[in-house]
């Protein structure tokens, strides 16, 4: 068994709250392995609870949902979790992303994404506050076309579209089933997803079938990889 490593002396300990640009969060977010999710958004650090049940179970079907629409769909890549590069103020780890094959946001060298997925979702529980407001904010200026954010205690999905520079809020649909603008044939059957029931699978497998998904994979490479 390795031991943990210890923080250098130098680097200060990374405390939720703190107001750093990126490079210092980021410094002090490696050298510092005991905490296993922390964010910079808008310039303040903000430390991740505990995952509960509810979060991690809504979290894993979100995955599976995403991840039959790239295999799917050549050329649109998914990520769970993964930590991403916004500007110097925001350093974030979405629980879900999708970026188009000409997206803006792309692998580092060092391995991170840097630049604004085309569409970002977040289970939000004890988020929800930031989630909807600072971290929106975030979002809306660095050019996210689309924001899905989960709202655990509402038990309901709120979706935003980029529009004119404004992340504005959809009204809900009267048949439950959000559909992106961005990634045609991505249907999302909210009431399903919430109740972590097999209809969510099945409204995604309609939207693949749809002719507005078919002229979409028309414009893509059949080549490129998936997921």
């Amino acid at each position: 068994m390795h031991a943990r490593s210890i923080p250098p002396s130098d680097v200060p300990p990374l405390e939720a709250g703190d107001n750093l640009r990126r490079e210092a969060f980021h410094r002090r977010y490696r050298a510092s392995p005991h905490i296993t999710k922390a964010e910079l958004v808008e310039g303040v650090v903000y430390v991740a609870s505990p995952v509960k049940h509810r979060h991690a179970e809504l979290d894993s079907h979100l995955h599976g949902w995403l991840y039959l629409y790239c295999a799917s769909t050549p050329g649109v890549r998914m990520a769970a979790n993964a930590t991403v590069v916004l500007d110097d103020l925001n350093e974030v780890q979405p629980d879900g992303l999708l970026r188009l094959p000409a997206s803006a946001c792309l692998e580092t060298p060092d391995g991170f994404l840097a630049g604004p997925p085309e569409l970002v979702i977040e289970v939000a529980n004890t988020s929800a506050a930031y989630d909807l407001n600072q971290k929106r904010e975030a979002y809306r200026r660095n050019g996210v076309r689309e924001y899905v954010v989960l709202v655990l205690h509402e038990r309901r999905v709120r979706f935003f579209d980029l529009v004119a520079e404004r992340l504005v809020e959809r009204d809900e649909p009267e048949d439950g089933v959000y559909r992106s603008a961005v990634f045609p044939g991505l249907w999302l059957d909210a009431p399903a997803l919430l109740a972590r029931e097999p209809r969510v699978i099945e409204t995604l497998r309609a939207g693949l079938a749809s002719d507005e998904h078919g002229a979409f994979l028309r414009t893509l490479d059949p080549s490129a990889p998936t997921l």
